[in-house]
């Protein structure tokens, strides 16, 4: 794909954060990354991926503050049958596992069309990688992997075709690891720094992480891109800043009148309506009236 580059700028621009999901969709589930997609869930699948294919994947690229900002995971599918879907998240979300599950059954069902047989099901992935340690997993290890299982006595596995995998970033570095899950820390480097010292040696050693940081550049002299990423990083940040200022607090028991005041506020410091939207419960309508 060709990248629409900035004219008339003389001024370097610093190469885009692959963490933010805009830009990690693009780099790991766009058409013409299945080599760098394919790197990547051999590692955390520390299975043989033989073939991966990203032609279900819709970008969508908007530039307007108050819109939403479209699809941002990544759907794989993976030797020809199975279906992963890769989510990045900067922001921690309410109910996130639920939120794990609800993806993981939608692209479930659609393994089967009316008439056909549930044996037309197929194993579905779903891997969360986040930038920050969820709080019932304060226990486990930065990657920890989940199955259907019996609990009891044999802790034996129900079904191979519900799998997750959720990823920590932050837990990595209190880890020392060997093996595939050392290879998966590789990974998370990049997506941190992927300008630091460790990841050019990575690089040395890995001709698909290469192709990613290479790739990565490419896509950090697109204009409209580095909009879309300025934007959805000031969303990231503006959520992050209603949470922290407690505007989020007792909002579902709150009356009407409460939340308009609590919206108007976050209004005045510039949050973008569709954060206020989320916290409040609010109509757009409702918050430009204010």
């Amino acid at each position: 794909m060709s990248y629409e580059k900035e004219e008339n700028t003389k001024e370097k621009k610093g190469i885009l954060s692959p963490k933010l999901d805009v830009v990690f969709q693009i780099l790991f589930g766009e058409v013409g990354s299945e080599r760098i997609t394919k790197d990547l869930l051999n590692t955390v699948l520390d299975e043989k991926v033989e073939e991966v294919e990203l032609n279900e994947n819709i970008v969508l690229r908007r530039e307007l503050p108050n819109e939403k900002m479209g699809i941002v995971d990544v759907l794989a599918k993976v030797n020809g049958k199975e279906y992963c879907n890769i989510e990045m998240q900067l922001a921690e979300k309410k109910n996130i596992i639920k939120r794990l599950l609800y993806y993981w059954s939608r692209q479930y069902i659609k393994g089967v069309k009316g008439g056909e047989d549930y044996k037309e099901l197929k194993r579905t992935i779903v891997i969360l990688i986040a930038d920050f340690e969820l709080d019932n997993l304060k226990e486990l290890g930065f990657h920890s992997k989940w199955k259907l299982r019996e609990t009891e006595k044999r802790k034996q596995i129900l079904t191979e075709d519900l799998e997750l995998h959720i990823i920590e970033i932050p837990k990595m570095y209190r880890e020392d690891v060997k093996g595939q899950e050392a290879k998966l820390k590789e990974w998370l480097h990049f997506l941190e720094n992927p300008e630091s010292k460790e990841v050019v040696n990575y690089m040395e050693k890995n001709d698909n992480m290469k192709e990613a940081k290479e790739k990565l550049e490419t896509m950090s002299e697109d204009a409209r891109l580095r909009r879309l990423a300025e934007l959805r990083e000031k969303a990231i940040l503006d959520e992050r800043e209603a949470e922290y200022t407690g505007y989020c607090k007792g909002l579902e028991k709150g009356k009407s009148e409460e939340r308009k005041t609590i919206a108007k506020n976050m209004k005045d410091k510039g949050i973008v309506i569709e954060i206020i939207e989320e916290m409040t419960n609010l109509s757009k309508e409702e918050i430009e009236a204010l």
